[in-house]
């Protein structure tokens, strides 16, 4: 590996506001989480399921404030939207010394409930996703929507295994249109809040707060 790619890595290891994975918190988690792994790829996996499935996906926790987007605050919420949940778990990937980063795409979910299309449409521009570096390369893992929400909404559910790239499915498991990605942008070591705000201030205002009570998320 040459001193640009380890300089690199070596970025995507370090703490940020948001990517607090020095917090006592994030780093227990973490520890906890990938006890007994032998490899990096293990460990990955370990926190991408914990994400998937422990920290519930709600559309209803979106915030235009920089704070709502601290990892080991997600952590303590149990719930989040796509890139409070990648914000997270990059956290945790770099808690367990593992390189991670934020990926974002602009997607269209076919499969938006209509309550959630009426209000926010079914085409999101800044859809938040991972990638960590494992075995010499950058790996995809998408866990945003945990599996009792895809089972609840008959949706198929993003198995990671730490070797192979793990996005949104194209096809849903009756085979019709699901998750069409339309735009994706370069990696970021750290989370683009002002590039995010801009999106969601236009479409929830300028002022909106996660709604912690509200326990129906949906996809």
């Amino acid at each position: 590996m040459g001193d640009h790619a380890m300089m690199d890595k070596e970025n995507y290891l370090e703490p940020t506001f948001t990517i607090d994975s020095d917090h006592p918190g994030i780093r227990e988690t973490a520890l906890r989480l990938t006890e007994g792994c032998s490899d990096d790829p293990s460990r990955a996996a370990r926190l991408f399921n914990f994400v998937r499935d422990s920290i519930r996906y709600s559309v209803y926790m979106i915030s235009v404030f920089e704070e709502d987007f601290i990892a080991s605050r997600v952590l303590d919420w149990g719930k989040g939207y796509c890139v409070q949940k990648a914000v997270l778990l990059a956290a945790l990937g770099r808690a367990a010394g593992i390189p991670s980063r934020l990926v974002f795409a602009e997607i269209r979910n076919h499969r938006v409930p209509a309550h959630i299309a009426e209000r926010f449409g079914n085409v999101f521009p800044r859809h938040g996703y991972n990638q960590f570096f494992l075995d010499g390369r950058w790996v995809s893992a998408a866990a945003s929507f945990d599996k009792a929400l895809c089972e609840k909404n008959d949706l198929p559910v993003v198995d990671f295994d730490g070797r192979k790239d793990a996005v949104l499915p194209e096809k849903d498991r009756q085979g019709e249109p699901y998750i069409e990605y339309l735009e994706k942008f370069p990696p970021r070591a750290d989370l683009p809040y002002d590039w995010i705000a801009e999106k969601l201030k236009k479409r929830v205002g300028p002022d909106k707060r996660p709604w912690l009570t509200r326990e129906d998320g949906n996809s």
